[in-house]
């Protein structure tokens, strides 16, 4: 009887084990925190990229950050600011857009329906958590899906148990189409909104969020972090002496007065050597041909952007 009792306590914490790393996940930046793992019906089973598609002829991919706060209801409600929103999107493969007041993705798929109105394939993801527990505003990623896939297990907020962020960091992890997937440029992306009221502490934060997103044990080498930053490129404190990152855009405005450098992309220069060298801000007034009243309308920041070969590694047929 001893016996049967002690097969059945093993039995039970063998299946509360089981339970647990099939339905938790371990978060935290330097506290351990248990958080539910929300997985998408295609993710449930097959390869982390379950599509495959083969555009031809794309060399190079632009990773952009356009922060058009605040993104709205008002503001979608304009029709001709609406239209102009997507306007930059379209220039580009992989967007975070920071900064959406909204409880829900409604607002964002009215955004994509007229990105997409002119026969285009583009795509979002928010955290999970978006539109099931109250949200006030939130980060998302826009991609092109004819030209980017996305790895959904990965979305999530970084989530550091202590609040320290008033918008927490979305982060995914995305993989170039075109290429064989052993040959095709793979990245995690950070899509960061730091407040302006706490811009030196969050900035360190952030540093540690870099470190773990890095060592989550992915392998993943290629960590770009985009968005709203709130300083320019001289004054990023521990992101600064990080090894090898650096910034995209240096001693460039990113306002629409041009008196500012807020927003820019982040990355390890050694372990991105996909990045072409080609990147910039994108100026709405001149490239839209909209007055600055206008290009204010949709938005006191510009797009930044930042190019990327679609090789892992730079070139055809280096990849392992």
């Amino acid at each position: 009887m001893f016996k049967l009792v002690k097969l059945a306590v093993f039995v039970a914490i063998g299946f509360g084990v089981w339970y647990f790393l099939s339905h938790f996940r371990i978060l935290g930046l330097e506290k351990v925190r248990v958080q539910p793992r929300q997985l998408a019906p295609s993710a449930e089973a097959g390869p982390s990229f379950p599509s495959f598609t083969s555009p031809p002829g794309k060399k190079a991919v632009r990773l952009a950050t356009a922060n058009f706060g605040p993104l709205d209801a008002a503001k979608m409600a304009k029709q001709h600011v609406a239209g102009r929103l997507v306007q930059p999107i379209r220039q580009f493969d992989l967007v975070a857009v920071p900064g959406i007041q909204a409880r829900d993705p409604g607002l964002l798929v009215q955004l994509l329906e007229l990105t997409n109105a002119a026969g285009r394939h583009y795509d979002y993801a928010v955290a999970p958590q978006v539109g099931r527990e109250p949200t006030r505003q939130y980060n998302a990623f826009v991609f092109d899906n004819d030209t980017i896939e996305i790895d959904r297990r990965t979305v999530a907020w970084v989530d550091d148990r202590e609040g320290r962020f008033a918008d927490p960091p979305l982060v995914a992890a995305f993989r170039c189409r075109g290429p064989a997937p052993n040959e095709a440029f793979t990245c995690t992306a950070i899509n960061v909104q730091i407040s302006p009221e706490r811009t030196a502490e969050e900035l360190a934060i952030l540093a540690k969020v870099f470190r773990a997103v890095r060592d989550d044990g992915r392998n993943e080498d290629d960590i770009i972090l985009m968005g709203t930053l709130g300083t320019d490129e001289e004054h990023l404190g521990p992101l600064a002496v990080l090894p090898n990152v650096c910034a995209a855009i240096a001693a460039t405005p990113t306002t629409v007065r041009g008196t500012r450098a807020v927003d820019n992309i982040l990355f390890d220069r050694r372990a991105s050597c996909e990045f072409t060298h080609r990147s910039g801000v994108l100026d709405l007034v001149r490239q839209f041909n909209l007055s600055p009243r206008e290009a204010a309308e949709v938005s006191e920041h510009l797009p930044v952007w930042a190019e990327f070969s679609v090789f892992e590694g730079g070139q055809a047929g280096t990849a392992p």
